[in-house]
């Protein structure tokens, strides 16, 4: 086989496997979204205001926690969970100098303390009255309205 045939074959191979992982990045975000409740939410664990550190994704509701998903993964597991009796949200800004370029358009950005080590998101005004309506909505007697 002529070496030029072989790198005609290699590059067709790698189109192939390029097309194959967007079509599957595609199809994730589908299946996440699918059931509803979900969102667009930035994390990031630095509690400095910075453009470092932040990662897009999608977060989840669920009906004991809000599960978050990395946009750019193939994995079908959520790689942190936030707990609703144990999140606390603290203080709400709008991104400076070139964080607004690290998260999506529109977003503000909240500090939170919880069990994960993420300590930012980013999430757009709406999205971040649901989650807060959400953590306060807990049911009776599990103490969790520790919105500030």
């Amino acid at each position: 086989m002529p070496l030029w045939l072989w790198l005609v074959d290699s590059l067709a191979l790698l189109v192939l496997l390029g097309v194959a992982i967007l079509v599957t990045l595609a199809v994730r975000r589908r299946w996440l979204t699918r059931r509803g409740g979900a969102f667009e939410m930035s994390v990031n664990r630095n509690e400095e205001a910075s453009a470092r550190g932040w990662i897009l994704g999608i977060a989840v509701y669920g009906a004991e926690e809000v599960c978050w998903y990395r946009t750019f993964s193939l994995s079908l597991r959520p790689k942190y969970r936030f707990p609703r009796g144990e999140v606390h949200i603290a203080g709400r800004r709008e991104p400076q100098g070139a964080e607004s370029y690290a998260i999506h358009d529109g977003h503000v950005v909240v500090r939170t303390d919880n069990p994960t080590p993420v300590r930012q998101l980013a999430l757009s005004p709406s999205s971040l009255t649901g989650l807060l309506a959400w953590l306060e909505s807990s049911p009776p007697g599990r103490g969790v309205n520790k919105v500030v």
